[in-house]
């Protein structure tokens, strides 16, 4: 493939998120059971064509012709201007240097596949306006397109390709990564053998901020960091879209993960925030909306989880909340297993799931507050009194689902007579308290406008 093809692909955050939101459609063949459409169709928003010039670096009245000894001329806090190709790698060691493409022009620093292609190593330095390609091939050295070994750096609207990781922030704090487009290599298979887009390693207050990342193993990778904020993000055909190992204290906002293994997928941290953000088609070998392994005392709130095989996954993690979020048209909408305790589980959505809740455990959890619980479609809902919260309790995984996990003949049965008698039983009946979950005070209306999210006949 030539370069101009390889270099495809980058499609821009509203279209990403315009398919997430609008694109990703549902067809629903019965109003209690919709059925995602094909997967959205998502143009390439633009492509690079090839940049041929030979590069022109200029440092105040003087050119080189190489970006290195342009770096190595310039004083603290002076710009390098790029123009032009550049077949070099390059290490920046003064600090406060700015290197961006010049006004009215295009610049691309190609590493000819080996090791890093930038590597920052004075801090305050800016990295702006670059197209940067062709980082080495080798996971095991963490070749990347841009390497930061240095505090107060910024990688800003750059373009960075053909590379195995991305931008590594290699133990050093306050990094600004914002509006750069993250290409790996697609060819590169299993992606398991590729590297992330991000990579966040023992770093603290850095921010990661509407970048677009595509085809590495996962998007933004968390690996001992901590107050690290990431929003605006649009990540998709990945592993994970963003991966948390050992990593407190951080806030996940209004990221946008599409057509993933796993949109979300939050390891053995605790205190984060995932607030506004959207998971939509994640159906890969995992196939979660966000995973939560061993996470405690975080907040999920106000997301949307759509058309994922499970939205939310919740594996031995304690006192979470799962609150307001919009679970929609999932194979199956919450899956509660293995020592998962102490959440709590207000206003959501729970709607179009082809099982809204599957829960493995031998205790019963109660998912709502004091005075409302979440809203069930389908789940019968009696507001006797018209404030708004259900007179009949909810039980989305109780006796019945118990029964069809322990003898899984018995799914023959889930429709017969004496199931629907046993669910009628646990819903009115106090004395009827079997393992699983059950909300006490479901809600009649959704609070999410989720019909938007169903493809309508032209005439409605």
């Amino acid at each position: 493939m030539d370069d101009a093809g390889l270099e495809r692909g980058f499609v821009a955050l509203v279209v990403v998120v315009a398919a997430a939101l609008v694109g990703v459609t549902f067809a629903p063949t019965s109003a209690a059971t919709p059925t995602p459409a094909a997967d959205a169709e998502r143009p390439d928003d633009f492509a690079f064509d090839p940049v041929t010039e030979s590069g022109v670096a200029t440092v105040g009245d003087e050119s080189f012709d190489s970006v290195q000894r342009a770096v190595d001329a310039a004083e603290p806090g002076e710009t390098v201007l790029l123009r032009g190709r550049f077949d070099e790698r390059v290490v920046v060691n003064t600090t406060g240097v700015t290197v961006t493409t010049a006004p009215d022009a295009r610049a691309v620093i190609d590493g000819g596949q080996e090791g890093d292609v930038v590597t920052v190593e004075a801090p305050n330095v800016t990295v702006r306006g670059v197209w940067i390609r062709n980082a080495g091939m080798d996971t095991s050295t963490n070749d990347a397109g841009v390497w930061v070994d240095a505090p107060n750096v910024t990688v800003a609207d750059s373009r960075l390709t053909r590379i195995t990781f991305g931008v590594w922030v290699d133990g050093v704090d306050d990094a600004r990564l914002r509006n750069n487009t993250i290409v790996g290599r697609e060819n590169v298979t299993p992606r398991s053998y590729r590297g992330n887009g991000i990579q966040l390693w023992k770093t603290a207050g850095t921010l990661v901020e509407d970048n677009r990342i595509t085809d590495a193993r996962d998007g933004i990778y968390y690996s001992w960091a901590s107050n690290v904020t990431a929003r605006g993000n649009a990540l998709w055909d990945l592993r994970y879209g963003v991966h948390y190992m050992y990593s407190d204290s951080s806030r996940l906002a209004n990221n946008t993960a599409v057509d993933n293994d796993v949109g979300f997928a939050l390891m053995l941290s605790e205190d984060i925030a995932v607030v506004n953000n959207t998971a939509a088609n994640n159906t890969g070998t995992s196939g979660h909306g966000i995973l939560l392994k061993r996470i405690d005392y975080s907040t999920v709130r106000g997301n949307e989880f759509v058309g994922n095989k499970r939205g939310i996954y919740s594996l031995n993690s304690a006192d979470n909340e799962i609150v307001d979020n919009l679970v929609l048209g999932n194979r199956i909408g919450f899956h509660l297993t293995a020592g998962t305790h102490g959440e709590r589980v207000v206003g959501n959505s729970f709607v179009g799931n082809a099982r809204h809740v599957q829960a493995v455990t031998s205790d019963t959890h109660v998912w709502n507050d004091s005075d409302r619980g979440n809203y069930w479609s389908g789940g019968g809902a009696a507001d006797l009194d018209d404030d708004g919260v259900s007179e009949l309790r909810y039980r989305p995984a109780g006796l019945v689902e118990k029964l069809v996990r322990e003898n899984p003949t018995a799914a023959v049965f889930t429709n017969s007579p004496a199931f629907r008698a046993l669910r009628r039983a646990e819903r009115t009946l106090p004395i009827v308290d079997a393992p699983g979950v059950v909300d006490y005070h479901p809600l009649e209306r959704s609070p999410h406008d989720w019909r938007d999210h169903y493809a309508r006949d032209s005439d409605d």
